[in-house]
Protein backbone atom coordinates (compact mmCIF):
# COMPACT_ATOMS: atom_id res chain seq x y z
CA UNK A 1 0.00 0.00 0.00
CA UNK A 2 1.06 3.54 -0.44
CA UNK A 3 2.02 5.11 2.34
CA UNK A 4 2.31 8.51 3.59
CA UNK A 5 5.89 10.12 4.26
CA UNK A 6 6.87 13.67 5.53
CA UNK A 7 9.97 15.15 4.68
CA UNK A 8 11.51 17.79 7.09
CA UNK A 9 13.93 20.10 5.12
CA UNK A 10 14.82 20.95 1.66
CA UNK A 11 18.69 20.32 1.80
CA UNK A 12 20.15 18.18 -0.81
CA UNK A 13 19.33 15.33 2.32
CA UNK A 14 15.60 16.19 2.13
CA UNK A 15 15.78 17.02 -1.60
CA UNK A 16 17.03 13.43 -2.43
CA UNK A 17 15.22 11.41 0.29
CA UNK A 18 11.80 13.00 -0.89
CA UNK A 19 12.43 11.53 -4.83
CA UNK A 20 14.06 8.06 -3.80
CA UNK A 21 10.68 7.75 -1.33
CA UNK A 22 8.57 8.77 -4.01
CA UNK A 23 10.20 6.57 -6.65
CA UNK A 24 9.69 4.02 -4.18
CA UNK A 25 5.66 4.67 -4.29
CA UNK A 26 5.06 6.42 -1.38
CA UNK A 27 2.89 9.51 -0.94
CA UNK A 28 5.90 12.22 -0.13
CA UNK A 29 5.47 15.92 1.17
CA UNK A 30 8.32 18.09 1.74
CA UNK A 31 8.68 21.11 3.99
CA UNK A 32 11.03 23.87 3.96
CA UNK A 33 11.09 26.42 6.70
CA UNK A 34 12.90 28.77 3.96
CA UNK A 35 10.89 30.56 0.79
CA UNK A 36 13.20 28.49 -1.67
CA UNK A 37 15.07 24.91 -1.55
CA UNK A 38 18.10 24.15 -1.25
CA UNK A 39 19.10 24.45 2.39
CA UNK A 40 22.53 25.70 2.79
CA UNK A 41 22.57 25.29 -0.78
CA UNK A 42 20.25 28.15 -1.42
CA UNK A 43 20.88 30.53 -4.09
CA UNK A 44 21.25 34.61 -4.07
CA UNK A 45 20.27 36.89 -6.55
CA UNK A 46 20.86 40.07 -6.64
CA UNK A 47 22.41 42.94 -9.37
CA UNK A 48 22.57 40.33 -12.32
CA UNK A 49 24.34 38.07 -9.60
CA UNK A 50 23.71 34.36 -8.66
CA UNK A 51 25.87 33.66 -6.01
CA UNK A 52 25.80 30.24 -4.42
CA UNK A 53 24.98 30.80 -0.36
CA UNK A 54 26.81 26.91 0.53
CA UNK A 55 28.61 24.76 -1.03
CA UNK A 56 30.85 25.41 -3.92
CA UNK A 57 32.94 21.88 -4.72
CA UNK A 58 31.31 19.32 -6.52
CA UNK A 59 33.18 16.02 -5.86
CA UNK A 60 32.73 12.40 -6.08
CA UNK A 61 30.75 12.65 -9.58
CA UNK A 62 29.96 8.95 -9.66
CA UNK A 63 27.78 9.49 -6.61
CA UNK A 64 25.30 11.62 -8.44
CA UNK A 65 25.32 9.61 -11.24
CA UNK A 66 24.57 6.77 -9.32
CA UNK A 67 21.66 8.32 -7.58
CA UNK A 68 19.86 9.26 -11.20
CA UNK A 69 20.38 5.57 -12.51
CA UNK A 70 18.18 4.19 -9.01
CA UNK A 71 15.49 6.71 -10.20
CA UNK A 72 15.60 5.07 -13.44
CA UNK A 73 17.05 8.66 -15.01
CA UNK A 74 20.15 10.39 -16.13
CA UNK A 75 21.53 13.51 -14.56
CA UNK A 76 22.11 15.23 -17.90
CA UNK A 77 18.46 15.42 -18.00
CA UNK A 78 18.75 17.63 -14.92
CA UNK A 79 21.88 19.81 -14.53
CA UNK A 80 24.88 20.40 -17.02
CA UNK A 81 28.15 19.42 -15.52
CA UNK A 82 31.86 20.38 -16.55
CA UNK A 83 35.55 19.49 -15.38
CA UNK A 84 37.54 22.58 -13.64
CA UNK A 85 41.06 23.46 -15.33
CA UNK A 86 42.93 24.21 -13.30
CA UNK A 87 40.91 22.57 -10.00
CA UNK A 88 41.86 25.03 -7.71
CA UNK A 89 44.53 27.57 -7.49
CA UNK A 90 46.89 27.49 -4.24
CA UNK A 91 48.35 30.65 -2.44
CA UNK A 92 51.33 30.72 -0.10
CA UNK A 93 52.48 32.86 2.34
CA UNK A 94 55.90 32.69 1.63
CA UNK A 95 56.25 31.02 -1.48
CA UNK A 96 54.60 31.64 -5.18
CA UNK A 97 51.30 30.72 -5.68
CA UNK A 98 50.88 27.02 -7.51
CA UNK A 99 47.89 25.57 -10.11
CA UNK A 100 46.52 22.21 -9.71
CA UNK A 101 45.43 20.63 -12.60
CA UNK A 102 43.21 17.41 -13.12
CA UNK A 103 46.08 15.73 -14.70
CA UNK A 104 48.59 13.56 -12.31
CA UNK A 105 51.55 14.21 -14.40
CA UNK A 106 51.18 17.97 -13.74
CA UNK A 107 50.45 17.45 -10.20
CA UNK A 108 53.29 14.86 -9.61
CA UNK A 109 55.94 17.63 -11.35
CA UNK A 110 54.31 19.85 -9.28
CA UNK A 111 55.26 17.84 -5.54
CA UNK A 112 59.01 17.23 -7.26
CA UNK A 113 59.15 20.89 -7.19
CA UNK A 114 58.30 21.45 -3.59
CA UNK A 115 60.89 18.42 -2.86
CA UNK A 116 63.04 15.55 -4.17
CA UNK A 117 61.40 12.86 -4.76
CA UNK A 118 58.03 13.94 -4.18
CA UNK A 119 56.65 13.30 -7.31
CA UNK A 120 57.14 9.76 -6.93
CA UNK A 121 55.92 9.52 -3.16
CA UNK A 122 52.78 11.53 -4.37
CA UNK A 123 52.00 8.05 -7.13
CA UNK A 124 52.32 5.70 -4.23
CA UNK A 125 50.43 7.36 -2.00
CA UNK A 126 47.46 8.20 -4.77
CA UNK A 127 47.27 5.13 -5.13
CA UNK A 128 46.72 3.92 -1.15
CA UNK A 129 44.06 6.45 -1.11
CA UNK A 130 42.40 5.15 -4.38
CA UNK A 131 42.45 1.86 -2.58
CA UNK A 132 41.07 3.23 0.77
CA UNK A 133 38.56 5.08 -1.16
CA UNK A 134 37.46 2.07 -3.25
CA UNK A 135 37.01 0.38 0.03
CA UNK A 136 35.35 3.09 2.16
CA UNK A 137 32.68 2.93 -1.34
CA UNK A 138 32.15 -1.03 -1.71
CA UNK A 139 32.51 -1.62 2.72
CA UNK A 140 31.52 1.08 4.20
CA UNK A 141 29.67 4.20 3.20
CA UNK A 142 26.41 3.05 1.69
CA UNK A 143 25.86 1.16 4.80
CA UNK A 144 23.58 1.82 8.23
CA UNK A 145 25.60 1.31 10.94
CA UNK A 146 23.58 0.46 14.39
CA UNK A 147 26.01 -1.72 16.41
CA UNK A 148 29.84 -0.82 17.31
CA UNK A 149 30.42 -4.40 15.76
CA UNK A 150 29.09 -3.63 12.28
CA UNK A 151 31.50 -0.56 11.91
CA UNK A 152 34.81 -2.83 13.82
CA UNK A 153 34.12 -5.74 11.25
CA UNK A 154 36.56 -7.73 10.32
CA UNK A 155 37.33 -6.10 7.07
CA UNK A 156 38.54 -3.35 9.45
CA UNK A 157 39.89 -4.97 11.82
CA UNK A 158 42.05 -6.90 9.53
CA UNK A 159 43.02 -3.84 7.50
CA UNK A 160 42.64 -1.14 9.78
CA UNK A 161 46.43 -0.70 9.72
CA UNK A 162 46.30 -0.71 5.69
CA UNK A 163 43.14 1.70 6.14
CA UNK A 164 45.11 3.70 8.38
CA UNK A 165 41.49 4.60 10.53
CA UNK A 166 43.70 4.18 13.73
CA UNK A 167 46.09 7.21 12.96
CA UNK A 168 46.00 10.98 12.38
CA UNK A 169 45.79 12.85 8.97
CA UNK A 170 48.54 15.27 9.84
CA UNK A 171 51.16 12.31 11.55
CA UNK A 172 50.24 10.00 8.14
CA UNK A 173 51.02 12.63 5.56
CA UNK A 174 54.51 14.01 7.32
CA UNK A 175 55.81 10.18 7.15
CA UNK A 176 55.80 10.98 3.08
CA UNK A 177 56.03 14.49 2.56
CA UNK A 178 58.26 17.03 4.64
CA UNK A 179 57.46 20.29 2.49
CA UNK A 180 54.73 22.56 3.92
CA UNK A 181 53.11 23.22 1.06
CA UNK A 182 53.15 19.56 -0.27
CA UNK A 183 51.23 18.50 3.05
CA UNK A 184 48.74 21.48 2.99
CA UNK A 185 47.55 20.82 0.09
CA UNK A 186 46.89 16.89 1.06
CA UNK A 187 45.06 18.13 4.14
CA UNK A 188 43.51 21.06 3.30
CA UNK A 189 39.97 19.42 3.10
CA UNK A 190 39.75 18.38 6.09
CA UNK A 191 38.39 21.98 7.16
CA UNK A 192 35.40 20.87 5.17
CA UNK A 193 35.06 17.41 6.61
CA UNK A 194 34.29 19.88 10.00
CA UNK A 195 37.80 18.62 11.45
CA UNK A 196 41.50 19.32 11.72
CA UNK A 197 44.16 17.57 10.14
CA UNK A 198 45.32 16.39 13.32
CA UNK A 199 41.86 15.06 14.74
CA UNK A 200 40.85 13.61 11.08
CA UNK A 201 41.44 9.83 10.90
CA UNK A 202 43.90 9.32 8.54
CA UNK A 203 41.02 7.47 6.30
CA UNK A 204 40.25 10.91 5.06
CA UNK A 205 43.85 10.78 2.71
CA UNK A 206 40.84 9.36 0.32
CA UNK A 207 40.13 13.35 -0.53
CA UNK A 208 43.18 13.49 -2.10
CA UNK A 209 42.37 10.43 -4.18
CA UNK A 210 38.61 13.04 -5.35
CA UNK A 211 40.51 16.00 -6.07
CA UNK A 212 43.92 15.22 -7.65
CA UNK A 213 42.36 11.86 -9.15
CA UNK A 214 39.34 12.36 -10.27
CA UNK A 215 39.09 16.16 -10.47
CA UNK A 216 37.02 19.02 -9.56
CA UNK A 217 33.43 19.47 -11.33
CA UNK A 218 30.84 21.74 -11.26
CA UNK A 219 26.93 22.14 -12.18
CA UNK A 220 26.71 25.08 -15.06
CA UNK A 221 25.11 27.58 -13.53
CA UNK A 222 26.28 26.80 -9.90
CA UNK A 223 25.33 25.41 -7.67
CA UNK A 224 21.68 26.93 -7.91
CA UNK A 225 21.45 24.79 -11.29
CA UNK A 226 21.28 21.56 -9.31
CA UNK A 227 18.96 22.42 -6.70
CA UNK A 228 16.66 23.90 -9.70
CA UNK A 229 16.61 20.56 -11.06
CA UNK A 230 16.39 18.23 -8.07
CA UNK A 231 13.28 20.49 -7.81
CA UNK A 232 12.30 19.64 -11.25
CA UNK A 233 12.64 16.11 -10.03
CA UNK A 234 10.75 16.69 -6.99
CA UNK A 235 7.90 17.73 -9.40
CA UNK A 236 8.38 14.54 -12.19
CA UNK A 237 7.86 12.54 -9.04
CA UNK A 238 4.84 13.95 -7.97
CA UNK A 239 6.06 14.95 -4.54
CA UNK A 240 4.05 17.52 -2.86
CA UNK A 241 6.55 20.58 -2.05
CA UNK A 242 5.60 23.54 0.69
CA UNK A 243 7.95 26.07 1.43
CA UNK A 244 7.93 28.95 3.62
CA UNK A 245 6.13 26.23 6.64
CA UNK A 246 9.05 25.90 9.35
CA UNK A 247 7.81 22.71 10.98
CA UNK A 248 7.20 23.23 14.73
CA UNK A 249 6.67 19.97 16.39
CA UNK A 250 6.67 16.70 15.29
CA UNK A 251 3.64 14.52 15.82
CA UNK A 252 4.01 11.28 17.98
CA UNK A 253 0.77 8.94 18.83
CA UNK A 254 1.16 5.75 20.51
CA UNK A 255 5.06 5.68 20.41
CA UNK A 256 5.22 6.29 16.55
CA UNK A 257 5.92 9.41 14.26
CA UNK A 258 2.17 10.67 13.04
CA UNK A 259 3.23 13.50 10.80
CA UNK A 260 4.51 16.95 11.14
CA UNK A 261 2.59 20.51 12.66
CA UNK A 262 3.52 23.98 10.71
CA UNK A 263 2.31 27.21 10.86
CA UNK A 264 -0.19 26.12 8.15
CA UNK A 265 -1.92 22.93 9.79
CA UNK A 266 -1.11 19.33 10.24
CA UNK A 267 0.62 16.78 7.83
CA UNK A 268 -0.34 13.13 8.52
CA UNK A 269 1.57 10.64 7.70
CA UNK A 270 3.27 7.22 8.42
CA UNK A 271 6.52 8.22 8.93
CA UNK A 272 8.30 11.05 9.01
CA UNK A 273 12.04 12.20 7.50
CA UNK A 274 14.18 14.94 9.15
CA UNK A 275 16.79 16.41 7.20
CA UNK A 276 16.53 19.66 8.88
CA UNK A 277 19.19 20.14 12.28
CA UNK A 278 19.37 17.06 14.05
CA UNK A 279 20.41 18.83 17.12
CA UNK A 280 17.20 21.73 17.03
CA UNK A 281 14.75 18.32 15.87
CA UNK A 282 15.64 16.29 19.08
CA UNK A 283 15.27 19.50 21.15
CA UNK A 284 12.60 21.77 19.74
CA UNK A 285 10.46 19.71 17.79
CA UNK A 286 9.65 16.90 19.71
CA UNK A 287 8.51 16.37 23.74
CA UNK A 288 11.70 14.95 25.89
CA UNK A 289 10.34 11.78 26.21
CA UNK A 290 10.89 11.13 23.02
CA UNK A 291 14.38 12.64 22.24
CA UNK A 292 16.85 9.84 21.62
CA UNK A 293 20.28 12.53 22.74
CA UNK A 294 19.37 14.88 25.43
CA UNK A 295 20.83 18.29 25.43
CA UNK A 296 23.75 16.80 27.71
CA UNK A 297 24.78 14.96 24.41
CA UNK A 298 24.63 17.42 21.82
CA UNK A 299 26.99 19.72 24.21
CA UNK A 300 29.42 17.30 24.88
CA UNK A 301 29.94 16.75 20.77
CA UNK A 302 32.68 18.22 19.07
CA UNK A 303 31.58 20.73 16.94
CA UNK A 304 32.74 21.34 13.45
CA UNK A 305 33.25 24.98 12.31
CA UNK A 306 30.86 27.79 11.16
CA UNK A 307 32.17 29.66 8.06
CA UNK A 308 32.54 33.79 7.87
CA UNK A 309 31.31 34.56 4.25
CA UNK A 310 31.24 37.60 2.52
CA UNK A 311 29.44 37.52 -1.33
CA UNK A 312 30.67 40.13 -3.77
CA UNK A 313 29.81 41.26 -6.73
CA UNK A 314 32.22 43.51 -8.64
CA UNK A 315 32.17 45.42 -11.75
CA UNK A 316 35.14 44.43 -12.96
CA UNK A 317 36.95 40.84 -13.58
CA UNK A 318 40.04 40.15 -11.38
CA UNK A 319 43.72 39.02 -12.20
CA UNK A 320 45.41 36.05 -10.96
CA UNK A 321 42.44 33.67 -9.80
CA UNK A 322 40.78 30.49 -11.14
CA UNK A 323 37.49 29.42 -9.95
CA UNK A 324 38.72 27.67 -6.65
CA UNK A 325 41.20 29.64 -4.63
CA UNK A 326 43.30 28.33 -1.06
CA UNK A 327 45.24 30.75 0.57
CA UNK A 328 47.22 29.04 3.36
CA UNK A 329 48.93 30.66 6.47
CA UNK A 330 51.54 29.78 7.52
CA UNK A 331 51.70 28.45 9.91
CA UNK A 332 48.16 26.83 10.01
CA UNK A 333 48.16 25.02 13.38
CA UNK A 334 47.30 28.63 15.07
CA UNK A 335 43.98 28.88 12.77
CA UNK A 336 42.97 25.20 13.60
CA UNK A 337 43.54 25.76 17.41
CA UNK A 338 41.29 28.69 17.01
CA UNK A 339 38.69 27.33 15.81
CA UNK A 340 39.36 23.55 17.79
CA UNK A 341 41.44 24.10 20.67
CA UNK A 342 41.17 27.69 21.92
CA UNK A 343 38.34 29.72 20.36
CA UNK A 344 38.83 32.73 18.89
CA UNK A 345 38.50 35.26 15.78
CA UNK A 346 42.08 34.13 13.94
CA UNK A 347 44.17 36.79 13.64
CA UNK A 348 45.72 35.09 10.56
CA UNK A 349 43.45 32.92 8.85
CA UNK A 350 43.53 30.35 5.93
CA UNK A 351 40.52 30.95 4.35
CA UNK A 352 38.90 29.87 0.64
CA UNK A 353 38.02 32.44 -2.23
CA UNK A 354 35.19 30.89 -4.67
CA UNK A 355 35.25 33.29 -8.29
CA UNK A 356 32.82 31.04 -9.96
CA UNK A 357 32.44 33.54 -13.03
CA UNK A 358 36.15 32.79 -14.19
CA UNK A 359 34.51 30.40 -16.27
CA UNK A 360 30.68 30.55 -15.87
CA UNK A 361 28.94 33.06 -17.95
CA UNK A 362 25.30 31.92 -15.96
CA UNK A 363 26.31 33.76 -12.27
CA UNK A 364 27.07 37.59 -13.26
CA UNK A 365 26.73 39.47 -16.34
CA UNK A 366 29.86 39.73 -19.05
CA UNK A 367 32.62 41.63 -17.55
CA UNK A 368 31.85 41.32 -13.53
CA UNK A 369 32.65 38.86 -11.17
CA UNK A 370 30.92 36.94 -8.87
CA UNK A 371 33.62 36.37 -5.59
CA UNK A 372 33.14 35.25 -2.42
CA UNK A 373 35.57 34.64 0.83
CA UNK A 374 35.14 31.84 2.86
CA UNK A 375 36.69 31.67 6.61
CA UNK A 376 36.34 28.50 8.54
CA UNK A 377 36.33 29.90 12.31
CA UNK A 378 34.76 28.49 15.27
CA UNK A 379 31.12 28.24 16.55
CA UNK A 380 31.72 29.53 19.99
CA UNK A 381 31.95 33.20 19.14
CA UNK A 382 30.89 36.57 19.80
CA UNK A 383 29.21 37.24 16.35
CA UNK A 384 28.94 41.34 15.62
CA UNK A 385 28.44 43.04 12.96
CA UNK A 386 31.94 44.92 14.31
CA UNK A 387 33.96 41.49 14.58
CA UNK A 388 32.53 40.54 10.93
CA UNK A 389 33.38 44.09 9.29
CA UNK A 390 36.94 43.81 10.72
CA UNK A 391 37.88 39.94 9.93
CA UNK A 392 36.32 40.03 6.52
CA UNK A 393 37.95 43.99 5.98
CA UNK A 394 41.76 42.06 6.83
CA UNK A 395 40.89 39.06 4.85
CA UNK A 396 39.99 40.49 1.77
CA UNK A 397 43.21 43.38 1.83
CA UNK A 398 45.06 40.19 2.36
CA UNK A 399 44.04 38.49 -0.39
CA UNK A 400 44.66 42.04 -2.65
CA UNK A 401 48.36 41.93 -1.41
CA UNK A 402 48.72 38.73 -2.47
CA UNK A 403 47.10 38.35 -5.82
CA UNK A 404 47.81 41.82 -6.91
CA UNK A 405 44.26 42.99 -6.92
CA UNK A 406 42.07 46.02 -4.79
CA UNK A 407 39.56 43.78 -3.32
CA UNK A 408 37.88 47.31 -2.44
CA UNK A 409 37.55 48.43 -5.79
CA UNK A 410 34.22 48.81 -7.55
CA UNK A 411 31.95 46.77 -5.22
CA UNK A 412 29.03 46.46 -6.51
CA UNK A 413 26.85 44.10 -4.02
CA UNK A 414 28.69 42.87 -0.37
CA UNK A 415 26.47 40.65 1.86
CA UNK A 416 28.19 39.05 5.09
CA UNK A 417 26.91 36.04 6.37
CA UNK A 418 28.19 33.78 9.81
CA UNK A 419 27.20 32.41 12.96
CA UNK A 420 23.88 34.43 13.66
CA UNK A 421 23.02 33.68 10.02
CA UNK A 422 23.17 30.29 10.21
CA UNK A 423 21.50 29.89 13.62
CA UNK A 424 18.37 31.82 12.16
CA UNK A 425 18.19 30.59 8.81
CA UNK A 426 19.11 26.96 8.82
CA UNK A 427 18.01 26.44 12.72
CA UNK A 428 21.86 25.10 13.46
CA UNK A 429 23.60 24.22 16.69
CA UNK A 430 25.06 26.41 17.95
CA UNK A 431 25.66 28.47 14.37
CA UNK A 432 27.88 25.64 13.05
CA UNK A 433 27.46 25.52 9.34
CA UNK A 434 29.02 21.80 9.61
CA UNK A 435 27.51 19.71 12.14
CA UNK A 436 29.37 17.38 14.04
CA UNK A 437 33.73 17.07 13.34
CA UNK A 438 35.10 13.89 11.60
CA UNK A 439 37.09 13.00 14.60
CA UNK A 440 37.03 8.94 14.97
CA UNK A 441 34.66 8.82 17.60
CA UNK A 442 31.99 10.61 15.51
CA UNK A 443 31.99 8.49 12.61
CA UNK A 444 30.10 6.02 11.04
CA UNK A 445 28.48 4.33 14.39
CA UNK A 446 29.96 7.24 16.69
CA UNK A 447 27.16 9.86 14.66
CA UNK A 448 23.69 10.10 15.55
CA UNK A 449 21.49 7.49 14.40
CA UNK A 450 19.19 7.27 11.04
CA UNK A 451 16.53 5.65 13.18
CA UNK A 452 14.70 7.11 16.59
CA UNK A 453 15.52 5.11 19.47
CA UNK A 454 12.36 6.62 21.04
CA UNK A 455 9.78 7.09 18.22
CA UNK A 456 9.27 4.31 15.57
CA UNK A 457 8.65 5.67 11.85
CA UNK A 458 10.83 8.36 12.91
CA UNK A 459 14.39 8.87 10.80
CA UNK A 460 17.01 11.07 10.16
CA UNK A 461 19.72 12.18 7.37
CA UNK A 462 21.73 14.69 6.70
CA UNK A 463 25.05 16.12 7.61
CA UNK A 464 24.91 15.13 11.27
CA UNK A 465 24.39 11.13 10.15
CA UNK A 466 26.40 8.38 8.98
CA UNK A 467 28.41 9.55 6.02
CA UNK A 468 28.22 12.46 7.27
CA UNK A 469 29.21 16.21 6.08
CA UNK A 470 29.65 17.04 2.23
CA UNK A 471 26.77 16.90 -0.63
CA UNK A 472 27.69 13.83 -2.13
CA UNK A 473 27.40 12.09 1.53
CA UNK A 474 24.22 12.95 1.98
CA UNK A 475 22.85 12.10 -1.21
CA UNK A 476 24.42 8.23 0.00
CA UNK A 477 22.47 9.08 3.39
CA UNK A 478 19.37 9.54 1.60
CA UNK A 479 20.18 6.14 -0.17
CA UNK A 480 20.35 4.35 2.88
CA UNK A 481 17.03 6.10 4.71
CA UNK A 482 15.71 5.02 1.48
CA UNK A 483 16.41 1.62 2.35
CA UNK A 484 15.47 1.71 5.86
CA UNK A 485 12.04 3.16 5.53
CA UNK A 486 11.12 0.47 3.36
CA UNK A 487 11.65 -1.89 6.05
CA UNK A 488 9.50 0.34 8.65
CA UNK A 489 6.56 0.51 6.42
CA UNK A 490 6.99 -3.03 4.41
Amino acid sequence: MKKRVCVVGGGFGGLTTAAYLAHSGHDVTLVEKNAELGGRARSWRTNGFVFDLGPSWYLMPEVFERFFGDLGRQREQYYGLRQLDPSYRVFFEKNDPVTVTPRIAESEALFESFEPGGGGRLREYLQAAKYKYDVAVGEFLYREYRSIFQFFNRRLLTEGLKLNVFSSLDRFVGRHFKDERARQILQYAMVFLGTSPEQAPALYSIMSHLDLTQGVWFPKGGMAAMVAGLERLLGDLGVTVRTAQPAREILVRNGRAAGVRTDEGTIDADAVVVNADYAHAELDLLAPEYRSYSARYWSRRVLAPTMLIVYLGYDHKLNNVAHHNLYFSQPWKPHFDAIFERPQWPEHPSYYVSCASYDDPEVAAPGHENVFFLVPVSPHLEDSDAIRERVVQRVMDHFGSISGNDMNRGILVKRIYSHRDFKSDYNAYQGTSLGLAHTLFQTAVFRPQMRSRKVRGLFYNGQYTHPGVGVPMTFIGSRIVRDIVAQELA
